[in-house]
């Protein structure tokens, strides 16, 4: 029997790539889920998919405190508990890279909204059901968290600040039977990721400039479910995927300034990123 039989998990973002996938994973295991997700997505597809059997559905905006406390109530409400949070929901910076000089005025606003206000919004709902049962939190932070965000500023910030975030509560929840943890993912094969590869000709150029080939392949959302799984499992205070990532944040204090240095040493870095200046209306 899988250690994940009876588990409740709710999932935010579970109409998109990973969180679909997550629920996915965790439902085969014998979990019920709760999916959330905006109105304007079709969870009912996801559910259908899951057979619609311990699947129940919660629209919510995660900017909104309100709605995520009637989503963990749906939880509550349907399954009588709460095991499992992942708090995924997330958004990119747009279709187009941008510097901080030539970014769109509110976007970085919007970014934080969702990845790091909606992290929140959904840790501070579902945490005294999760301290109740002594369950498990599991943030959804990014590569990004510690490499340099360049052309990727309000998404890096956000996932930067998760990370902390995620540190921080599983610190706190010590001296209880919960605990919580960060999921690295590197790149995805998701929309997240399209500006990187290939939705923006001068991002593409910049991500294959600035990141070794090997860092480059993006792995599918079922991959990145299966890892995640089985450190939602084990209850992992960090799980990265694709594992290679791995040398590099544990080495981040060494790697970071190097990296940092060779990019405002690289002449077409700098090109490149005067080409993205320029797109400021």
């Amino acid at each position: 029997m899988s250690k994940h039989t009876g588990q409740v998990a709710l999932i935010t973002g579970a109409a998109g790539g990973i969180g679909s996938a997550v629920a996915t994973a965790l439902h085969r295991r014998g979990a019920s889920i709760v999916l959330v997700d905006m109105a304007s997505t079709d969870l009912e597809s996801v559910a259908a998919k899951l057979g619609n059997q311990r699947v129940a559905i919660a629209y919510a905006d995660v900017t909104v405190r309100e709605q995520l406390d009637a989503a963990v109530a749906t939880a509550i409400d349907t399954f009588g508990k709460l095991d499992v949070v992942m708090a995924n929901a997330g958004i990119s910076s747009g279709a187009q890279a941008s510097t901080v000089r030539s970014i769109d005025d509110g976007v970085f606003e919007r970014v934080i909204g969702v990845n790091l206000i909606g992290v929140w919004n959904t840790v501070r709902a579902a945490l005294p059901h999760i301290v109740e049962s002594g369950g498990y939190v599991l943030l959804t932070s990014s590569t990004y968290a510690y490499l340099n965000g360049l052309a990727n500023a309000p998404y890096a910030a956000s996932k930067a600040a998760v990370e902390q975030l995620g540190r921080a509560l599983r610190a706190e929840l010590a001296g209880t039977k919960a605990t919580a943890g960060v999921l690295y993912p590197g790149w995805v094969a998701t929309p997240i990721a399209e500006v990187a590869f290939g939705g923006d000709t001068v991002a593409t150029a910049m991500t294959a400039r600035a990141f070794p080939t090997p860092l480059l392949r993006p792995i599918t959302p079922d991959k990145l479910a299966r890892v995640a799984v089985r450190g939602i499992g084990r209850r992992a205070p960090r799980i990265a995927v694709p594992g290679r990532w791995i040398p590099i944040s544990i080495l981040r204090g060494i790697v970071n300034p190097i990296m940092d240095a060779a990019m405002e040493r690289d002449a077409e870095l700098i090109r490149l990123t005067a080409e993205l200046d320029a797109r400021r209306s």
